[in-house]
């Protein structure tokens, strides 16, 4: 029987994204992935201001964006424009870059943190004691963690082995996505047309394709199996935006149906739910990839902490607590832009059009909609301090830019001086930045942990654990 202290089932970017975080802390982990070979689909395309903010805090944001297109801002209806630029953030973008692109940095990271990524694993049982799970895989062998994380996409076998519902709700318009050269390209970075028949919607990649989108309500009856071919996806353009913008034949396509669910649970015992198999909505607002990976980064040093035996009893708990309410409030969103894109009552979607062209005139609710839409307003509960649970933005510090000090997954503490003794799992570093508290914890997610005026060395060890060497 192979062993690890962590196994995750599924090699998708949240799968991948919590490997790495494991790794990086020095968990054995083994990830699973039921494909025999890398896929080639690649639904996902949009990476957000938070995301790339997590993904800088390992080294990887600049990678992601060398592969991708910059979008500036988007429309949420037409005559409405958000400017993501009014994001006070590194990364005040859309960056449009598919799946596999994101998925290639994961796994180069991964494979030099020496992840084994185990593939045609496909899992049939699940068994859990106090003291760990036991996976049972299709071809007789079994694996043995003590945490088994799933992160096997909207139809999840681990969710459904641990018996978790996964409420919610089907979407009527069939999706069609293709990815294809385009002889007439749009001026717009991301092209989006919208009428009585559905939307359509393009985006570049950068490499000379564009993935072509269409809610076709004319096409909503065609069986999920039959594929997509051009003159579909040609037909869906030239009635809902009025020309095929010289759409070439497809190198990749699928039809697939959107839902919106989120499982009742994230954990039970020593299983965890993470990604799609926690929560699946419409593409429309580009949140999927995004909550996946942020998924990840929370519950990655929750669980390192817990196989070291640092954590608090109550960590582990946490995650469903925290990461459950933004699953809930992305589902909300995505919804929305769903009723707006594709809502069949035309008076309700011209009273929300008026509505929205008509928020998006107040810098507040500007700013309110641009941070909901790329992360950056992600907020947990916060009991204490003002800034505990805030995104800590990516401040100057001795040594660097905070984020680039948080690249080995580390706490790190920010501060007015130097203490003389910390957790091996804290960096110290003096703040730069002003209008701070004196002293910061930050997370190894990039939210604070602790706030003060004065050193609390007891708030420290309960988020960090005990001291076991001086560190100046």
């Amino acid at each position: 029987m192979n062993s690890a202290d962590v196994i995750v089932v599924g090699a998708g970017p949240t799968g991948l994204a919590l490997a790495c975080e494991l790794a990086l802390a020095g968990v054995r982990v083994r990830l699973l992935e039921r494909r025999a070979e890398e896929s080639n689909i690649t639904r996902a395309f949009a990476v957000h201001a938070r995301t790339l903010e997590l993904l800088d805090a390992r080294g990887l944001a600049d990678e992601v964006l060398l592969r991708g297109v910059r979008i500036d801002g988007v429309a949420p209806v037409p005559g409405a424009y958000l400017d993501l630029g009014i994001l006070d953030t590194r990364y005040p973008m859309l960056c449009i870059a598919p799946q596999s692109a994101t998925e290639k940095a994961l796994q180069a990271r991964a494979s030099r943190l020496g992840v084994a990524i185990v593939r045609g694993a496909v899992v049939t049982a699940l068994e859990q004691d106090p003291s760990g799970v036991t996976l049972s895989l299709a071809d007789g062998s079994r694996e043995r963690a003590d945490y088994v994380v799933g992160c096997d996409g909207a139809h999840s076998t681990v969710r459904t082995l641990i018996g978790v519902p996964f409420a919610g709700k089907e979407y009527e318009t069939h999706i069609l996505l293709a990815d294809v050269r385009l002889a007439e390209p749009p001026a717009e970075a991301m092209f989006a047309r919208t009428n009585t028949e559905g939307a359509v919607i393009s985006v570049p990649f950068g490499d000379g394709w564009f993935r072509v989108i269409a809610w076709d309500r004319s096409r909503e009856r065609a069986p999920l199996s039959e594929p997509v071919t051009r003159d579909e996806m040609v037909d869906a353009f030239r009635r809902i935006a009025g020309g095929d913008l010289g759409m070439g034949e497809p190198r990749w396509s699928t039809r697939f149906l959107s839902e919106r669910r989120q499982a009742a649970k994230y954990r039970v015992g020593r299983v965890f739910l993470a990604g799609d198999a926690a929560h699946v909505h419409s593409p429309l607002g580009g949140q999927g990839m995004n909550t996946g990976i942020q998924d990840a980064m929370n519950l990655g040093w929750k669980l390192a902490a817990a196989v070291r035996g640092t954590a608090a009893a109550e960590l582990l708990d946490t995650y469903e607590s925290e990461r459950h309410p933004v699953g809930e409030k992305v589902l909300a969103l995505t919804d929305t832009f769903n009723r707006l894109v594709l809502g069949r009552s035309k008076l309700r979607n011209v009273a929300q059009a008026v509505v929205i062209r008509t928020v998006l005139r107040f810098h507040r609710t500007r700013l309110l909609m641009a941070e909901r839409l790329s992360g950056i307003g992600i907020a947990y509960p916060s009991n204490g301090h003002s800034w505990v649970g805030r995104r800590m933005p990516d401040v100057d510090c001795d040594g660097g830019r905070l984020y680039e000090l948080m690249r080995d997954g580390r706490f790190v503490l920010l501060s007015r001086d130097t203490p003389a003794e910390l957790p091996s799992t804290v960096h110290c570093v003096r703040s730069l930045a002003a209008g701070l508290p004196d002293y910061v914890l930050v997370r190894p997610d990039g939210y604070v942990a602790w706030a003060g005026s004065v050193l609390d060395p007891a708030a420290i060890a309960r988020w960090c654990g005990p001291v076991p060497a001086v560190r100046s």
